[in-house]
């Protein structure tokens, strides 16, 4: 470590343009980033750009990239599909026993990204949140658009957000959509895409009607759950699933959801004439 604030981090980049985002954010804020692309996950921009690019499932490689490039601190970002639980015991193998790796699997999502967050600090580099390193990229609270939601539909945020912190100590999703007060659909480990595609199937099938109360996709993170890892995040392409899904708009918690590519996404809601709210969690 070269000092007790991390000033060199390395960016774990997972899919997606976030992790180029938050490299750049940052830099803006005076670290000194690199990139440690993930092979199969980072896009080909992202993989072109990084100083390292190793296997999901070779913590090895990892661990030796980390200390050649004399890293202070690490921050995930991106997204990734967990892999197969016989594929992580034979990676972790040489790191953790069977009967560890097991109860680990055991706890869901959750508890393979604290297992994973747990390796990397157990090797002196500690795990830091977007939310410390790139604040700026996190929902502000009240509107981002010119659009905003009326008293109906503030009310369907508030049924939203009351379903989310039910669910949140099973570890079940980070996103719901509303329809009046009616919960209409639950994220559940498929994620927050398939959920909207499913609602706009429901849209298309008619079950649910044209005259049903406007419907809102109200998202935040789960109650307890590691601000360093999983942020729930929106960006342009949940403005196109909510408008095909027939939405009026995006409740997010300020604060805690991550807004990828945020002027553009602005920019997509204003043209669809949804709206894009940030609640105080």
């Amino acid at each position: 470590m070269s000092g007790t604030v991390p000033r060199r981090i390395a960016v774990i980049a997972g899919g997606g343009a976030f992790p180029r985002e938050v490299a750049l954010a940052a830099r803006l804020a005076g670290y000194d980033p690199v990139t440690i692309a993930l092979r199969g996950f980072a896009d080909r921009s992202t993989r072109r750009e990084a100083d390292a690019v190793v296997d999901m499932l070779d913590p090895a490689a990892l661990v030796a990239r980390l200390g050649e490039l004399r890293i202070d601190g690490v921050v995930l970002a991106g997204g990734v599909v967990r892999p197969g639980p016989l594929a992580v015991a034979s990676a972790y193998a040489a790191f953790r026993n069977r009967t560890e790796i097991a109860r680990v699997l055991a706890k869901g999502d959750d508890g393979l990204l604290r297992a994973v967050v747990g390796f990397i600090e157990e090797r002196g580099w500690p795990v830091l949140g977007v939310d410390s390193v790139a604040p700026g990229l996190l929902v502000r609270e009240g509107a981002a658009t010119k659009a905003l939601p009326d008293a109906s539909l503030s009310e369907a945020i508030r049924v939203g957000r009351a379903c989310l912190a039910a669910l949140g100590p099973f570890d079940v999703g980070q996103a719901v959509v509303v329809s009046g007060t009616r919960i209409v659909a639950v994220e559940g480990p498929e994620g927050t895409r398939a959920m909207m595609a499913r609602v706009a199937e429901l849209r298309r099938s008619g079950r649910l009607r044209k005259d049903d109360a406007p419907g809102v996709l109200v998202k935040a993170a789960k109650a307890g759950q590691d601000r360093r890892v999983d942020l729930p995040a929106v960006g342009p392409k949940t403005v196109e699933e909510a408008r095909k899904a027939g939405l009026a708009g995006i409740a997010v918690a300020a604060g805690e959801v991550v807004m990828i590519e945020g002027e553009l996404m602005v920019r997509e809601a204003d043209r669809a004439g949804l709206f894009i709210h940030g609640f105080a969690p």
